[in-house]
């Protein structure tokens, strides 16, 4: 059995390389995901119409429904009406893109490290293909199964959902790879 700290370079360096395949499929192949997002054609209507009824930041639905108006009859025609939303809100600020950044190598780091803590049951030595099937699959439930809820509850498109899976497999095998690359002989 290996510990942890025979493992603290294949933890970071697979978060780093998770990072720059991240930054690459984001920015560089930007089209990837282009296509999740869509605007407004009336974008300031919309942000006026938000910011006039968000009293803080946070998550808002519409039409807003407790458990006690679910067979509301009001409630539910507006349900059929449509739209359905749910929108996350977060109060103007000046744009910082240094902080989402860090927490998602914050991120990174935590998957790899608990991914380690999965695997510090192989020993000293273990076979590559045990350890990349091993550690793959822990990134992969890592980075690749969190878009799913969103798909379920918060009205991601499945084609984002799909995309972003496959996303998360492509850094479950980078957290594989890198882990039998470095693994403890």
């Amino acid at each position: 059995m290996v510990s942890l700290a025979q493992l603290w370079l294949p933890i970071l360096l697979s978060a780093v390389f998770v990072f720059i395949a991240s930054s690459i499929i984001n920015m560089v192949l930007s089209f990837w995901h282009r296509a999740d997002y869509h605007g407004f054609s009336n974008e300031d209507e919309v942000r006026a119409a938000l910011r006039k009824g968000m009293t803080e930041g946070g998550m808002y639905n519409v039409p807003y429904c407790t458990p006690d108006k679910m067979n509301d009859p009001a409630m539910l025609r507006k349900m059929e009406e449509g739209p359905l939303a749910m929108v996350a809100i977060k109060p103007g600020a000046k744009f910082n893109l240094g902080v989402p950044l860090a927490q998602w190598f914050v991120f990174c780091l935590v998957v790899s490290l608990i991914a380690a803590m999965l695997a510090m049951v192989l020993p000293v030595g273990a076979p590559p293909a045990h350890v990349f099937h091993t550690l793959g699959l822990a990134g992969l439930l890592g980075h690749a199964m969190g878009p799913i809820p969103n798909g379920i509850w918060w009205m991601h498109s499945w084609r984002s959902v799909f995309k972003y899976v496959v996303d998360g497999i492509v850094y479950g095998l980078i957290i594989g790879a890198t882990f039998m690359w470095l693994w403890p002989k």
